[in-house]
């Protein structure tokens, strides 16, 4: 396996110093950005392993070609040294490689032992541990819709209802939890989480929208339903949690979605809610939840 990752980036680049993707011979993990930048570093890691390994072939992508020649007249550098067993690309991305960002970038790649695969899974695994929580009430369309699109983003999701045969109908890669209190996992999430409530039962969306608000600390708490729902959930907390904050509540979600009632419409416009009331938010603290 090979390692490729964004040792610098100078100007306008794809991709954040740090940024890493993983290369085998007939697979990739993570981006570096995409382009012709991302196309021409998995053709060179390529053939870096079959040097290694001293296979024979060429990469069927390229039609035999190294992305290297094709692009000499990019004006980058290839550099290997005997002390650090690292290839160094030098790539500025302009009109020779066919990318207009206009900054550069020096790429590291280097092939991973057992040991170096290890220390890269450990470092996936704590960055997941920081990721922000996202707790979504509610394996109904809307709920599941979320769950869908929540899969392929920074955060740590969970699926929760009460009903097993809903949440045996999401077939997204969150966490999915069948709980009589939904209330008990809303408090046992870290601060700084954001909250969805869509269940079938408006009375225990008001609850919990009631305990989210209660907290004070989630970076985000949305509730489907409309400008009636909302209404009828300020006269709720009126005659029974004054205190609650009314204020921080977002509902309806997704109400940038102009009307738009489809559940994977509305789920598009929660989360891009959501995610970036989780950028404003403090760094998110590592719990385990129940």
């Amino acid at each position: 396996m090979m390692r490729v990752r964004v040792a610098r980036a100078h100007g306008s680049a794809p991709r954040e110093e740090g940024a890493e993707m993983f290369v085998t011979p007939s697979a990739q993990w993570g981006t570096i950005g995409g382009g012709q930048l991302e196309y021409m570093a998995i053709d060179q890691a390529r053939a870096q392993l079959r040097a290694a390994t001293g296979a024979p072939g060429t990469n069927a992508d390229t039609g035999g070609q190294n992305l290297l020649e094709d692009f000499a007249a990019a004006e980058f550098s290839r550099k290997f040294c005997a002390q650090d067993p690292a290839v160094v690309l030098d790539i500025p991305l302009g009109p020779a490689i066919g990318q207009c960002c206009g900054g550069r970038v020096v790429l590291r790649l280097e092939q991973l032992g057992p040991e170096g695969r290890d220390a890269a899974l450990r470092r996936e695994a704590a960055a997941r541990a920081t990721q922000p929580h996202l707790l979504i009430f509610g394996a109904g369309h809307v709920g599941r819709a979320l769950a869908d699109l929540a899969q392929h983003l920074p955060v740590t999701c969970r699926l929760i209802d009460s009903r097993a045969a809903e949440l045996g109908q999401s077939a997204a890669a969150v966490a999915k939890r069948l709980s009589a209190l939904p209330e008990a996992d809303l408090r046992a999430a870290p601060p700084g989480s954001a909250f969805v409530m869509a269940t079938h039962d408006h009375a225990l969306d008001f609850l919990l929208a009631a305990e989210a608000l209660r907290r004070r600390d989630a970076a985000y708490a949305g509730m489907i339903g409309s400008a009636s729902k909302r209404a009828s959930f300020a006269g709720w907390c009126r005659r029974a949690a004054p205190d609650v904050p009314l204020d921080a509540l977002t509902c309806p979600i997704g109400a940038a979605g102009r009307g738009d009632k489809r559940p994977a419409v509305i789920a598009a416009f929660t989360l891009a809610e959501a995610l970036a009331a989780l950028a404003r938010a403090p760094a998110p603290q590592t719990v385990r939840l129940p």
